[in-house]
């Protein structure tokens, strides 16, 4: 009898030993995969206008200041104080720039690299909640392959590296639930989003909170769990002691109220929209995983009594209606909410491909395929004509094409090995795009900002601020000149050209016929001049 238990817990034991092995080289397949989708041809492209010519500013500076000048503490934006948003990341750009230089590599690298890792988190999450590997892979392989986790998570901001310390948290948590001793990561992973994005830690602890009474209470009451909560902030208490010590009620109300606090009622910089805003951005850019989304939610509420469709639950409704209550509607903001969204495609994924019988597979899947493949196939077509030929488009929307139609071909045929033609498909078509010149789409939107920024340092006028006629703000400008760039109306600009003794414009040609100054033109580009009196 005892050499029998002896025989069983060895085996046990080499058991365990080979599913460590096995989730070591998921883990380092799934990193390897996404570092590179995160970081090929990351430098090759402009830093794009808002939060990548803000971020990228803030660090600068902090980068540029002397070292007992405190800029690290008390960040600038134009030699102005930046209350928008702790600097966590702006650390670690500034610390990337000591590094590799100021440039688009390195200022996007941070936020890439821990978009990047975010990827083997989801899985090991998913191994904490999911009876079957399968299903945790294909969770990390949706998130993987989602068009708008990859485009946010390589930019310069901050959207990427929040999710991924949010999965460090949620990790720990799960874990904690047979070792206490994870309470600690809990705390950590909620420290770092408050260092990072202020008042959004909050809405994520709510979430972790809403999932933890509903599946775990016990700890809830456990000393180690508010323990660890209690160190993670002593960082942020710190942070926002120090800013509110040195700025007094300025802070409060700029940093807190208007810039933080105002977004959940109110618009911040005329970003508003509809309710159902980020169900619009969900539609639009989650394909083809939209087509498994209604069928995998109601996959989740049919077993909300197991673990992963509680978290899966907690956190896509707790997330999305807060968000959608907002007055500010950006479209980052929804970021979160997608590797909930990969963990319910995930287990239905899994569940599909379990189905015994081949005629078992749904019809709606080799009809949206079928249905995507023809729609990538016209977008090839189209990009192949004359007057809108643009080879790199072609060959993006012909991947997709091609995906779609050897994956419905073999779900017709019932075949399983669709999911896999259609992850790597999925993921090879995102390798071409972020390889294109056109994943970061917005830099169309406007003038190019770089010869702009160039003829500026070029004439080098002896002022920080700059006004033109362009009519919104644009930050990227203001990182590439150097300069602050203010956008002015004509009545404020004739005021400001007579008021000063040499004033320095940025006009474009109908503005500087407009405004018929006598003015002496220090340098053109893209349409734009500089112009200062005689």
């Amino acid at each position: 009898m005892q050499e029998g238990s002896f025989i069983w817990s060895r085996l046990e034991k080499q058991h365990r030993t080979v599913d460590k092995w096995i989730d070591w080289i998921w883990v380092l397949v799934l990193l390897f995969a996404a570092v590179l989708l995160f970081t090929i041809n990351l430098g090759e492209l402009p830093l794009r206008d808002w939060d990548e010519g803000t971020v990228a500013q803030v660090a600068r500076e902090i980068r540029r200041a002397s070292a007992g000048s405190m800029n690290w503490l008390y960040p600038t934006l134009g030699g102005e104080p930046y209350y928008n948003k702790p600097p966590l990341m702006h650390w670690l750009i500034a610390w990337a720039y000591s590094l590799g230089g100021v440039n688009e590599w390195t200022s996007r690298l941070p936020g890439a690299l821990l978009s990047a890792l975010s990827v083997p988190l989801l899985y090991y999450i998913g191994r904490e909640i999911f009876r079957q590997r399968w299903a945790a892979i294909y969770s990390a392989l949706t998130y993987l392959t989602m068009l708008p986790v990859v485009r946010h998570g390589r930019l310069a901001m901050l959207d990427g590296a929040a999710v991924c310390f949010f999965m460090v948290m949620i990790l720990c948590l799960l874990r904690s639930r047979r070792d206490l001793r994870y309470c600690l990561g809990v705390g950590i992973g909620f420290g770092l989003i408050c260092l990072l994005k202020g008042l959004l830690g909050l809405l994520l602890g709510a979430i972790a909170f809403v999932f933890l009474f509903w599946d775990t209470p016990r700890l809830l009451t456990s000393r180690y769990m508010w323990t660890g909560i209690l160190l993670g902030i002593v960082p942020v208490t710190f942070w926002y002691g120090a800013q509110w010590v040195y700025y007094g009620n300025t802070f409060t109300k700029i940093g807190v109220m208007d810039q933080s606090l105002s977004r959940v009622w109110q618009s911040v910089e005329n970003h508003s929209g509809p309710v159902w805003y980020y169900l619009l951005e969900i539609l639009k850019y989650t394909w083809p995983w939209l087509i498994f989304l209604p069928s995998s939610l109601r996959f989740a509420w049919e077993n909300r009594n197991l673990s992963w469709a509680k978290l899966v639950l907690v956190w896509c409704s707790v997330y999305f209606v807060a968000i959608s209550l907002m007055g500010t509607k950006l479209p980052w903001y929804v970021f979160p909410i997608y590797p909930a969204i990969a963990l319910a495609c995930g287990a239905k994924l899994a569940e599909i491909e379990n189905m015994p019988l081949a005629s078992s597979y749904p019809r709606y899947l080799v009809v949206s395929f079928a249905f995507l493949s023809v729609v990538a196939t016209s977008g090839s077509i189209y990009y192949s004509l004359g007057s809108t030929a643009k080879t790199d488009l072609q060959l993006i929307f012909a991947a997709v094409a091609i995906t779609m139609a050897i994956a419905a071909v073999l779900a017709k045929r019932g075949d399983g090995q669709f999911l896999k033609v259609l992850f790597w498909g999925s993921y090879v078509s995102l390798l071409l795009l972020m390889k294109s010149d056109y994943w970061v789409w917005e830099l169309g939107e406007a003038y190019p900002v770089k010869p702009v920024a160039q003829m500026i340092q070029q004439a080098n006028p002896k002022v920080t601020k700059i006004y033109t006629s362009f009519p919104y703000h644009r930050p990227s400008l203001d990182f590439y000149s150097d300069r602050t760039i203010i956008s002015a109306s004509s009545d404020k600009l004739k005021s400001y050209w007579q008021s000063h003794e040499q004033p320095y414009l940025l006009l474009n040609e109908t503005a500087l016929k407009d405004l018929k100054l006598e003015s002496m033109k220090l340098g053109s580009a893209s349409g734009w001049s500089l112009v200062t009196k005689k």
